[in-house]
């Protein structure tokens, strides 16, 4: 079953005329928004957030060394993410995950480096993501997610993708630190956002497009959360299980999950080649 928070996009007026593109690619490089999609999405936010704390607390690195080595290994993922003609589950899901720890340490180093105020990291990337989307649409004439079967927007939706890691990572901090919830209440309370959207979309018909990222911005505080409740101490409000533990039980997961996919292939959004390729 499809859980579906986007649409179908209108074809963008391609520069070459009617059915031709300079850069077109030959099939979807992202997976069908499914039910699976949303569970790999909040546990690769949630592996985000452990295994930043255990590079820069276990391991000694601090954050700028993590910053460096986890932005170069992200950097290698998208080129070959990139090169891929088509949608890899492997390597997909394995840059969203690096993505998650490089957004996490962006909204951290100006944080905790810097000492720049949660308030004014969470309005610089709010102002810097909705940049992003108006120039996106203003040359692509879409944010769907459906239609990322170009080179130019294949760079529109990782750097996206990136704004709102470092989005949901500050906004999520501000929320929980003003309000003092804890890990487990602020997870259900970014639950209970997400699910309101969803509400809102099948319900109230919110725009599918603006529905989907707004819930892909409220996992980001959604997977930090539940990360910080099951590895953290349980005198600061966790369950103790430890950075460790919680990476290694949520990267098991995400690997069989991805394994399943590749193998089944029940997140590939089949659809027919351009007009003027050939098959």
């Amino acid at each position: 079953m499809t859980y579906e928070l986007s649409e179908t996009p209108e074809a963008a007026p391609d520069a070459g005329g009617p059915g031709r593109h300079p850069h077109r690619l030959r099939l979807n490089k992202v997976p069908e928004i499914t039910l699976y999609f949303w569970v790999i999405k909040v546990l690769c936010t949630t592996v985000g957030e452990t295994a930043a704390d255990l590079l820069n607390e276990k391991a000694g690195l601090g954050l700028t060394g993590v910053s460096v080595l986890m932005s170069a290994l992200l950097a290698v993922v998208l080129v070959v993410q990139f090169r891929t003609a088509a949608y890899r589950a492997g390597v997909y899901w394995l840059a969203v995950a690096l993505i998650s720890v490089v957004g996490t340490l962006i909204s951290d180093n100006l944080t905790d480096n810097m000492g720049v105020p949660l308030e004014t990291t969470t309005t610089v990337f709010g102002i810097v993501l909705a940049v992003v989307f108006v120039v996106w649409y203003r040359r692509e004439r879409t944010l769907s997610i459906h239609s990322i079967d170009t080179t130019s927007r294949e760079s529109f939706y990782w750097l996206a993708v990136l704004f709102t890691f470092a989005l949901g990572t500050a906004a999520g901090d501000l929320v929980s630190e003003r309000m003092n919830l804890g890990y487990w209440l602020s997870a259900v309370l970014f639950a209970l956002a997400i699910a309101a959207v969803g509400i809102a979309h099948f319900a109230l018909g919110l725009d599918a497009v603006w529905s989907f990222w707004i819930a892909y911005i409220l996992t980001r505080p959604l997977g930090a959360s539940i990360g910080d409740y099951l590895s953290q101490p349980t005198g600061d409000g966790g369950l103790g299980l430890g950075t460790v533990v919680t990476s290694v039980l949520f990267l098991a997961v995400i690997l069989g999950l991805v394994v399943f996919l590749t193998v089944t292939r029940k997140d590939v959004i089949d659809r027919e080649p351009a007009a003027g390729q050939a098959a």
